[in-house]
């Protein structure tokens, strides 16, 4: 039997996804969300030495400690960096990540370094440099205002009252699991995975598509036929605003289906 991990992005716990959770279990699957050192109900453990190592050992302890031979890890925005960590690390445990409204991490680059490298928008480069500038104590980001979580990520389709619990339950972000690289030793090369695009977003596949078109090196493993991509119209949080279709998306996903991209 497979078990789903669902990861949880920047200031957030296992609880973003209990719905999810919920409709996985009532169709008959294994399903677990993550809660990892410094978020959620565990943001009193966070500490200076928080980081990505930290948090990527958090999920590898969790895949240890379960029964179901193989694990189907779920990241959402950049919980993506710590899900293919711990891929990496428990390769012969994962047979695929979903990576839903996330950023494809790569191998030597921190969130931070992704954002700098490859972010097209300068005030968006600038605003992730002035929050960690001005990190409380040097270490700790605080959350987002429910503004500017409105303003920066499409929350089209979440009611009113889970905004509200969003912003209520965010907690501050530890700094170095967004400036630690990323280290891997390659065994995740051909792992299967998922790519969910929120449209809401202006993500989509078309996108994928062209970037393959360019010939650029790094875009052409997105036309690997181990990766599939499906598209849901939302916004940023589909787990609030579409946790049924989310579900029945992760469900397929863990079949093989998707739409695959050609070179």
């Amino acid at each position: 039997m497979t078990a789903y991990v669902l990861v949880a992005g920047g200031h957030m716990g296992g609880w973003l996804w209990q719905d999810v959770v919920d409709r996985l279990r009532e169709r008959g699957a294994e399903a677990y969300a993550a809660t990892l050192t410094g978020l959620g109900d565990r943001r009193h453990l966070a500490g200076p030495e928080t980081d990505l190592e930290t948090h990527i050992e958090d999920l590898v302890q969790l895949i240890d400690h379960l029964d179901a031979p193989e694990v189907v890890l779920v990241a959402h925005c950049h919980g993506s960096f710590p899900a293919l960590g711990a891929a990496d690390r428990r390769p012969e445990r994962v047979s695929r990540i979903v990576y839903v409204s996330a950023p494809l991490p790569m191998d030597g680059f921190s969130v931070h370094g992704l954002v700098d490298a490859f972010e097209p928008d300068p005030a968006v480069r600038d605003g992730w440099r002035q929050r960690a500038e001005g990190a409380e104590d040097g270490w700790r980001i605080p959350p987002l205002s429910l503004d500017a979580v409105q303003g920066w990520n499409n929350t089209a389709g979440v009611s009113a009252d889970a905004l509200a619990r969003l912003a209520r339950l965010a907690s501050p972000q530890p700094l170095g699991a967004l400036t630690q690289p990323l280290r891997l030793s390659g065994a995740t090369a051909k792992l299967p995975s998922t790519g969910v695009f929120c449209t809401g977003t202006g993500m989509n596949i078309a996108m994928v598509e062209s970037l393959v078109r360019s010939g650029e090196p790094r875009f052409q493993v997105l036309a690997e036929p181990h990766v599939g991509f499906f598209e849901l119209d939302t916004g940023h949080w589909p787990m609030l605003s579409v946790p049924d279709e989310l579900a029945g998306v992760l469900l397929r996903a863990a079949a093989d289906e998707g739409q695959r991209v050609t070179a």
